[in-house]
């Protein structure tokens, strides 16, 4: 590609605010995008500097870059860091704020005194700060955790239903997207909900070569719990253990407790001021292991993190890919391990027996279930497995060489010999242990 001026100007910033030599591929494509007009959506694995693909172009567009962030601790971490840094002007309109602080970044806005805004979905849809929006100049709106928006997503949001209306109130500025998941349905209900039908898409793929992936089967749930005691003290580094209840979370911080590890808890039924704390002792270095519901999840970025481990299934492979890639964001190796326990899939049914979402949704969501259990059952590369899922054809192999069917493959009977070359869809049927499991669709 031949060297424009943008482009000198991109790494004259790059270096000279930024402290980096050089873009990643996957940021320089989103970079280029930004910088050319164009709507972007961004997916990009965690860890691959998603958050630099609007900070860079915020200081080379003419006007204020909004960003919207459904967690106001996150929005508040990357404003002071953009401020300390000298990277950008930043504010922050949410909650959080007393009267007083709310009026001045308001202020500052109205006068375009900040490169960047940050506010949460909930705050974009009012009236009032879209007619201030409207008398600022807006270049670019960025939208964090863009699977939210989309009722198919894992993690949907209703208050990211409305950023599409909102939009269109502030004369469609240009969006980037950014979100570290999207399958292709997704992808198209993202289009759809902010109405941009030519939104550009830039995959960089979910594969983090340095995540090794493994399943263990567990017969009872004594034998679960001393999995995964010796998971964690046979573990060097700090981890996370995610529980599917309040109930088992509470039990595995006990046990874990008794143990003498260096051990804190978080789960939506303590008090926010608790959790705040456990966060921190957490983050801080304080304790060493975190157990949580998924109520400890969007925004936790502690990158040296070893470890993750799931007590259930989750409720689909999105959300397991979510909750297991906090794992080795410092690009060191990490282990994600899956403890399955047959019956905890009965947890997840009921959940989905009670839910109130559309017949259609419901029955997605069954599917999503069964693909999860199909692959904590399947014998075939997991790697392979998620790649399939997500669509990624990238880096295009059938063994990752690093999970635990790679590097111990379970024996296919004769019978299963001709679905060999069906294993990365998950449908053969394979010999796990001493258990004969059916495969399930995964792909």
């Amino acid at each position: 590609m031949a060297t424009t001026p943008l482009h000198k100007q991109v790494d004259k910033l790059l270096g000279k605010v930024f402290g980096i030599e050089a873009l990643r591929d996957g940021q320089r494509r989103v970079i280029d995008s930004v910088l050319a007009g164009r709507d972007t959506l961004a997916v990009m694995p965690t860890g691959s500097g998603k958050s630099l693909c609007y900070q860079l172009p915020a200081r080379l567009l003419k006007g204020q870059t909004v960003v919207i962030s459904p967690l106001i601790s996150l929005m508040k971490d990357q404003a002071e860091k953009l401020e300390e840094a000298g990277i950008a002007r930043a504010a922050q309109v949410n909650s959080s704020l007393s009267r007083t602080e709310e009026l001045e970044a308001l202020e500052s806005i109205e006068k375009a005194g900040k490169d960047v805004v940050f506010c949460t979905p909930e705050r974009l849809a009012t009236p009032e700060f879209q007619a201030l929006l409207k008398q600022a100049n807006i270049a670019l709106v960025v939208i964090d955790e863009a699977h939210c928006i989309s009722q198919w997503g894992h993690d949907f949001r209703p208050a990211y239903m409305a950023i599409g209306a909102a939009l269109e109130a502030l004369g469609r500025p240009q969006v980037l997207a950014l979100t570290a998941t999207a399958t292709e349905d997704v992808i198209a209900d993202i289009r759809q909900q902010l109405d941009r039908p030519k939104l550009r898409v830039v995959n960089t793929g979910i594969y983090r070569p340095n995540l090794q992936y493994r399943v263990r089967q567990v017969t009872n749930p004594d034998e679960k719990y001393e999995v995964m005691l010796d998971l964690v003290r046979g573990t060097e580094g700090v981890g996370i253990v995610y529980a599917a209840t309040v109930k088992a979370a509470k039990e595995a911080y006990e046990l874990l407790s008794a143990a003498g590890e260096s051990v804190t808890i978080y789960h939506g039924k303590l008090k926010a001021a608790e959790r705040n704390e456990n966060q921190e002792l957490f983050m801080n270095g304080a304790r060493r292991v975190m157990v949580a519901t998924n109520a400890f999840g969007m925004g936790i970025d502690k990158s040296d993190t070893r470890f993750v481990i799931h007590l259930q299934v989750p409720a689909n492979l999105e959300a397991y890919y979510q909750e297991s890639g906090r794992a080795g964001r410092d690009g060191e190796d990490a282990e994600c391990t899956l403890l399955y326990y047959h019956d905890d899939t009965r947890l997840q049914k009921f959940f989905l027996m009670k839910s109130k979402a559309p017949d259609e949704k419901h029955e997605l969501d069954r599917e999503k279930l069964e693909r999860m259990i199909g692959y904590a059952q399947s014998g075939f590369c997991r790697w392979k497995l998620l790649l399939d899922y997500f669509g990624d054809p990238v880096p295009g192999f059938e063994h990752c060489c690093r999970c635990d069917n790679c590097l111990n493959p379970p024996s296919i009977s004769g019978d299963d010999f001709e679905q060999q070359e069906l294993g990365h869809l998950g449908l053969a049927e394979v010999v796990v242990g001493n258990h004969h499991q059916a495969g399930v669709a995964v792909g």
